[in-house]
């Protein structure tokens, strides 16, 4: 009777172990982003950016939009909100930005409200910003390679010079910085359909700007993306209000 038992057990064992779901692989965060990269579509974004280290609190807080061609960001339209200073908003389409507020909010001519740029695609605010763009697929590619994926989270480290070769959001949104060998810290949290739905990344600030603000602390990023491939259209403002003089 004994023998029996155990014999049943034994086989009920096999049959459950048989039966057991498979652990699911960890989807491709690259192929999930490029079956959403189409013309007139688009994904949303939140972040806040925070200072740890002696001079540590809220730096600035962002929302915005970026809107879809077949390979990556081809327009977005962000809205900053730094802490002592005006809120701006910056529309940029291909190479082209256009910025109103922030620190130009004085300094443009009468009856213009909006600064028609190269320079900065991110505006002011991209000094601060997410330097890392879960929608382009080079950018994607480069994390993937550069980190390690276990289940929904992607960590890793990459410099501030290998975005710079993978991205072209990183090279517009800050141009300027002292070191290219600047290594930042990242972490992707990704949805059921291997989309991003977080990025969290963090990097040394000393001798990165040149202020005393940021020396001996730590810039955090943290962003929340929702929204992927939902209808978006992102247009130029009105060009009558638009201006490329600074009064300077």
């Amino acid at each position: 009777m004994k023998k029996t038992m155990i014999t049943a057990l034994a086989a009920c064992a096999c049959v459950l172990t048989a039966t057991a779901p498979a652990q699911a692989a960890p989807k491709d965060p690259v192929r999930a982003l490029k079956a959403k990269l189409a013309a007139g579509h688009g994904v949303r974004f939140t972040e806040t950016t925070m200072l740890s280290g002696p001079n540590k609190g809220k730096i600035q807080s962002r929302k915005g939009t970026f809107q879809f061609n077949a390979k990556g960001v081809a327009a977005s339209d962000i809205t900053a909100t730094p802490v002592g200073r005006p809120r701006e908003r910056t529309i940029s389409i291909g190479n082209v930005s256009y910025t109103s507020g922030g620190m130009w909010a004085d300094r443009m001519p009468e009856g213009k409200s909006w600064l028609k740029s190269k320079a900065l695609l991110g505006g002011g605010s991209g000094f601060h910003g997410q330097v890392i763009n879960p929608a382009e697929p080079t950018t994607l590619a480069a994390l993937v390679r550069k980190g390690r994926l276990r289940g929904s989270t992607l960590t890793g480290k990459i410099t501030f010079k290998e975005l710079e070769e993978a991205s072209r959001w990183f090279g517009a949104s800050i141009p300027l910085r002292m070191h290219d060998d600047t290594k930042v810290s990242y972490t992707l949290t990704l949805n059921s359909a291997g989309l991003v739905s977080r990025v969290r990344s963090s990097y040394a600030a000393t001798g990165i700007f040149d202020t005393n603000q940021f020396e001996g602390g730590t810039i955090t990023i943290d962003s929340r993306f929702t929204g992927w491939g939902a209808k978006v259209s992102i247009k130029a403002p009105d060009s009558d209000a638009v201006t490329t003089d600074t009064g300077e």
